[in-house]
């Protein structure tokens, strides 16, 4: 991928240009490929307990295409190199062991406490500072002065977060790719020393996690004010998601969509940040195929949060498989028309549900309907409940998933 850095106007500029497309005998390899995987995320429980617990209950039937497996988020921005290292061989040792397929999901995005490096350029007293580190966040308009420095995130209930990333910004970038290379190649290597008859253990890897800009880090009006207030006295109205490209909050992306040289004045549009987001995810997943990822085993995940929005079509690139979030939808994703856009003009393999709840009727005929209207599509490779720690206490949604196994069809 090129990097054209442009330093005109002190800011740096960096144009992703399309990526060259990987050759198309991945897909025809992986196509004959029928199996399909409901999968638990682990969220915030210890692995191994889990593992053991779905090793018992699920067992895979000889001969069917459905399997059980499991996946967890390895943050690489969040935590130490050597912690999460450990982490991630003690997960995929836990695979081995228990013979259970995984999802491996990479997160570069949601989590940056470890890399104040990264993000610090307003307090000189704390870790990382740099008044530099502006050109790593967002910007609530067009100029660097205009830096945020904290962002707030609705997942159950509304929490401060750190400011969102530029997700165009060369040392970001960097970061990530420096990540990756510790960690994919842990993941190729233990796949590629499994014996035969456990190499279809890993199900994949996924990169992103609903990536967006202004969704799960927004900015209030005023928000660096707010910042220096309690947290008791933020706003409480939260995101509406229908209204692109703001998102009812004050509007960011201003940093990216400089940096990545689509405009430097007016008004940002939808297509501006669904590009940025485009290029954030074709640069992720041509790193990881570059790392030794085919693209069976390489998964994107963009957001979406309005019928028909282009961010859809952000997960698409030619060196992975595309995925989404399911939750208005999580009861037939054909309903989802943007998907069905973007899978329309998608060479991959697979594509999967890889964040993905059932929120209707809590009954095993419901639960199973839901699922089964997604794996009625051969190329949906995997379904990813979250999260193990709400599902795995629901002894209807359990009774649902053994059904799924009991009903697959042998593979002929």
């Amino acid at each position: 991928m090129r990097l054209i850095l442009a330093l005109a106007t002190g800011l740096c500029e960096v144009n992703l240009m399309r990526a060259e497309q990987p050759p198309d005998s991945v897909h025809t390899r992986a196509a004959s490929d029928r199996e399909q995987f409901i999968v638990f995320n682990i969220s915030a429980t210890a692995p191994a307990p889990v593992f053991q617990e779905v090793a018992r209950e699920f067992k895979p039937i000889a001969g069917r295409p459905l399997r059980v497996g499991l996946g967890a988020v390895f943050s690489y921005l969040r935590h130490s190199p050597e912690q999460l290292r450990g982490a991630l061989e003690e997960f995929l040792k836990l695979a081995q062991l228990h013979s259970i397929p995984v999802v491996v999901q990479l997160d570069g995005e949601q989590w940056m406490e470890a890399r104040p490096d990264l993000w610090n350029w307003w307090d000189p007293k704390a870790p990382g500072f740099n008044p530099s580190n502006r050109f790593n966040v967002e910007w609530s308009g067009w100029q660097p002065e205009d830096a945020v420095r904290i962002g707030w995130r609705n997942w159950g209930h509304i929490l401060r977060v750190l400011p969102p990333p530029n997700l165009m910004s060369p040392a970001y970038r960097t970061a990530c790719h420096a990540e990756m290379n510790r960690l994919v190649p842990v993941i190729v290597d233990w796949w590629h020393a499994l014996p035969a008859d456990q190499r279809g253990l890993l199900i994949g890897v996924k990169v992103g996690w609903e990536s967006s800009i202004g969704v799960n880090a927004w900015y209030y009006p005023g928000g660096n004010q707010l910042a220096a207030q309690p947290p008791a006295l933020d706003p409480t109205n939260g995101l509406r998601g229908s209204l692109v490209p703001d998102r009812g909050m004050a509007q960011i992306g201003y940093a990216a969509v400089t940096t990545a040289g689509l405009r430097r004045s007016g008004h940002i549009t939808e297509s501006d940040l669904a590009e940025v987001v485009r290029l954030h995810l074709e640069d992720l997943s041509r790193r990881a195929a570059e790392l030794g990822l085919p693209r069976d085993k390489l998964f994107t995940h963009a957001g979406g949060w309005k019928d028909d929005e282009l961010l859809y079509g952000s997960a698409v690139n030619g060196f992975s498989c595309p995925g989404w979030s399911f939750y208005r939808h999580a009861d037939d994703p054909h309903q989802d028309t943007a998907v069905q856009r973007a899978l329309a003009r998608c060479s991959a393999p697979y594509w999967a549900a890889v964040e993905w709840l059932y929120r209707g009727t809590n009954s095993v005929e419901s639960w199973t309907r839901s699922m089964g209207k997604a794996f009625v599509d051969p190329r949906c490779r995997f379904l990813c409940m979250y999260n193990w720690e709400n599902v795995g206490k629901n002894p209807v949604a359990r009774e649902a998933v053994r059904r799924m196994l009991d009903s697959s069809q042998p593979v002929r």
